[in-house]
């Protein structure tokens, strides 16, 4: 499978070096220039591209930038997708810490939704709530006992199918979180974030969030 990755941080990179393992073909792209991700690019084989060069021929696209940064992808960011490709989001919103305040998501807007939204294009919601070390070290075969999952929101069934299967490659297990217009069940400060639960931890969780954004997530 080709994936594309635009963004290179804790889980982009990790994602990029899983993947590699894997022997899925990876492109990956940062905000920097390809010539800034020589070591990524010398350690895991993937290749290093410009982010408009990102999603050319790409089954699966990650998007894994600041929420702040997703207004400011260059035009026709997502060309050059192969047909039925699945473009994932592991974002999240951050106005405190990082994005600003963000009118939108402030409303009640899940933040998925508005980068699908942004984007032009339907995403699903994966990899959010993980923590990016745990992509390398907590990955374990199907079937074993504590094994973790995670959740994974979108609106279209064979998307998520196609994000379930990855998961699995990696590890872990996913669990259907229902459509993007659900997917704020996931977002931070909510029970499921960063909980690294099984299959039915993360089905309570989802359960038991709030659509009431906690302060520290939050604008101020």
């Amino acid at each position: 499978m080709r994936i594309g990755i635009i963004g290179a941080g804790n889980i982009g990179g990790n994602l990029t070096r899983r993947f590699t393992e894997l022997g899925h073909e990876v492109a990956v792209a940062n905000s920097r220039g390809p010539e800034t991700l020589s070591a990524l690019a010398e350690e895991t084989g993937a290749t290093p591209v410009d982010v408009t060069s990102a999603a050319q021929g790409a089954d699966v696209l990650i998007v894994t930038i600041p929420e702040k940064s997703i207004p400011n992808l260059p035009k026709g960011v997502l060309d050059g997708l192969a047909p039925g490709a699945v473009v994932i989001d592991t974002g999240n919103y951050y106005p405190q810490q990082r994005d600003g305040k963000i009118e939108a998501i402030e409303d009640g807007t899940p933040e998925s939704l508005w980068v699908a939204e942004q984007l032009g294009h339907p995403v699903v919601k994966a990899f959010n709530g993980i923590f990016a070390d745990h992509l390398l070290t907590e990955g374990k075969a199907s079937g074993t006992p504590g094994r973790i999952a995670l959740p994974v929101a979108g609106d279209d069934a064979d998307a998520k199918a196609v994000v379930i299967d990855l998961l699995d490659q990696l590890g872990f297990d996913g669990v259907d979180a229902g459509g993007l217009k659900d997917s704020w069940r996931q977002q931070p400060g909510t029970p499921v974030y960063g909980a690294d639960a099984d299959v039915e931890g993360v089905k309570r969780a989802l359960e038991e969030a709030s659509p009431e954004r906690p302060a520290d997530f939050r604008a101020v």
